[in-house]
């Protein structure tokens, strides 16, 4: 079964399919299959509002299963922010780097044990097979505090701000494995699973259907 995930961003399509590798799925990106599509706006209010938005849209383009995610860094200094405004947390079209310079700077007279942060991840799963309205969605947090200047060489976006609770290192700073292991995206992914699980066993019965049926005419 073929699974597009809709996002063009690499690093997040790298950990999904690495999350997703022991299931007999395909897990494609948009651009390996609507090179010229251009995603919606992300204009909702909640990270579940934009996840189903985007997988929405893509599932009614491609009429494949689509998962969709919108995670975002929840500071509980900065009221919450960025949130779902993490990606252009510096203005549109912002790099990793000016976001997290502008984090930093929001930061700047916030006292250590005031540091502390959340990333959250909702990921919404639509098949256009059964309704485009009725998504499934799943969740993932992962606590920690953000650190005063950037740690580490691995991962996108804020990892190397985020000191991951208990362990003392940001996320830029763990391997892949151990990131998935602990990330609010792998967390969400191992949500998902029972309910893909549940899609393939669904699609395996329904061929076995067409079969008996082909056979039987």
């Amino acid at each position: 079964m073929t699974i597009v995930l809709a996002t063009k961003n690499p690093g997040k399509l790298a950990e999904i399919r690495t999350m997703l590798q022991g299931l007999p799925v395909d897990v494609v990106s948009i651009s390996e299959v609507l090179p010229t599509y251009v995603s919606p706006i992300e204009d909702g209010d909640t990270f579940e509002a934009n996840a189903f938005k985007k997988a929405r849209a893509v599932a009614a383009a491609t009429q494949l299963v689509t998962l969709a995610d919108d995670s975002g860094l929840v500071v509980d200094a900065l009221g919450g922010r960025p949130g779902v405004r993490s990606a252009r947390y510096a203005g549109e079209g912002a790099s990793d780097a000016e976001n997290n310079a502008a984090l930093l700077s929001a930061m700047s007279e916030v006292d250590d044990p005031q540091r502390t942060a959340r990333f959250r991840c909702v990921i919404a799963m639509v098949d256009p097979y059964l309704d485009l309205d009725r998504p499934v969605y799943a969740e993932g947090r992962c606590e920690g505090t953000i650190a005063r200047s950037a740690r580490g060489e691995s991962g996108f976006g804020y990892d190397p701000l985020f000191v991951v609770t208990g362990l003392g290192r940001t996320f830029a700073e763990l391997s892949h494995a151990e990131k998935n292991a602990l990330s609010h995206r792998g967390k969400a992914v191992a949500a998902l699973v029972p309910h893909v699980e549940s899609l393939i066993r669904a699609r395996v019965q329904e061929a076995k259907s067409v079969l008996v049926g082909q056979g039987s005419s």
